[in-house]
């Protein structure tokens, strides 16, 4: 058992188990949220802090870079030494963190680093939010002050391969007595794992729904995203209407532009086929440098064609800002390669 996979109210009634207070459990819970440490929490005596020892988060920031575009890369260490990566970045309607929802991943995309090292483990609900408590407070943030306006779950891992966990994070995170952060402001990017995308539109969450595609053939899409053996794309489609049935929330295909694999004009008209009548936007990303791939992007002006080709073919799309590219920050470069005695 860990305090930070719990609720305030879970944790009032371990609290009451253990033979304190339940005011203790609210204490504790607040704590967390603002990111402190157990021996940081002033109004606990050291007894009480023994008692509960077990049961307190133990993560922190292990490494901090911070781009030239102002964008800042954390390693988050858990207790099993293990490391994962968010990126908090900057805008002008606030400040957007991506967080990592497993260590490692299995699910093999050709153009992503986070890949490489396979699927380590899960994180669990409590793991996810300490991301997002840490970087918060590291910029001055508090529960009632809060510093961090809109989650992204697109960091390592995929978040659907990590189902229970991801959606009783989002409840955590969303609660009132919480960081309180609307569904709304939540958006969980997948590879397009279709049976769990109906499980997500059936619980009602209604955070918004992000799809990474990057090939409008199922020929050309299994060559770069191994899911794609098990999942047509007219079977993610078909998903990304139902959620939208359920919801009544728009979606959005991430689509990375690779030059020679999916930039060309049957591209384009394929685009179109699948998304100019649906509620959905398109967005269109650089690919990001890899070492370990050999993929190559196309180029900024090739990629503005792209885009505008689409929107005069009804198609809402848009070229995604690439921010954080200089400390391996930018889409794609997550990935868990420190080691300890190497940073």
């Amino acid at each position: 058992m860990n305090y930070a996979d719990l609720t305030e109210n879970e944790i009032s009634q371990e609290i009451v188990k253990l033979g304190l207070p339940k005011f203790r459990g609210k204490q504790i819970f607040d704590a967390i949220i603002n990111g402190q440490s157990l021996q940081e929490i002033s109004v606990l005596s050291e007894s009480l802090k023994l008692k509960i020892q077990d049961f307190y988060p133990k993560y922190e920031i292990f490494k901090k870079f911070v781009s030239k575009d102002g964008t800042k890369k954390y390693l988050i260490k858990f207790e099993d030494e293990s490391i994962v990566e968010c990126v908090l970045m900057s805008y002008k309607y606030g400040n957007t963190i991506c967080v990592s929802t497993q260590v490692g991943c299995r699910m093999g995309c050709a153009f992503c680093a986070s890949t490489l090292q396979g699927l380590k483990r899960n994180l669990s609900s409590g793991e996810i939010l300490g991301q997002i408590y840490l970087v918060n407070r590291d910029n001055d943030g508090s529960k009632k002050n809060r510093q961090i306006t809109n989650i992204v779950l697109m960091g390592s891992g995929e978040p659907l391969d990590n189902f229970d966990n991801v959606c009783k994070f989002i409840e955590l995170i969303s609660a009132p007595e919480g960081l309180n952060i609307s569904k709304r402001n939540i958006s969980l990017s997948t590879c397009g794992l279709v049976d769990k995308i109906y499980q997500l539109a059936d619980k009602g969450l209604d955070i918004s729904l992000t799809i990474s595609l990057h090939a409008t053939t199922d020929d050309e899409r299994k060559k770069i995203m191994p899911i794609a053996n098990k999942y047509s794309i007219k079977e993610i489609v078909d998903a990304c209407d139902y959620y939208f049935d359920k919801t009544k929330r728009r979606f959005y295909i991430e689509y990375t532009l690779i030059k020679d694999v999916n930039d060309s004009e049957d591209d384009i008209n394929r685009l179109v086929e699948l998304f100019a009548h649906k509620v959905c936007h398109i967005n269109l990303i650089m690919l990001n440098p890899v070492k370990e791939r050999k993929l190559e992007s196309i180029d900024k002006k090739q990629a503005e064609m792209f885009c505008k080709k689409l929107n005069a073919l009804g198609v809402s799309a848009t070229i995604r800002r690439s921010m954080g590219q200089d400390i391996s920050g930018a889409c794609g470069q997550l990935r868990n390669k420190f080691v300890r005695d190497k940073v």
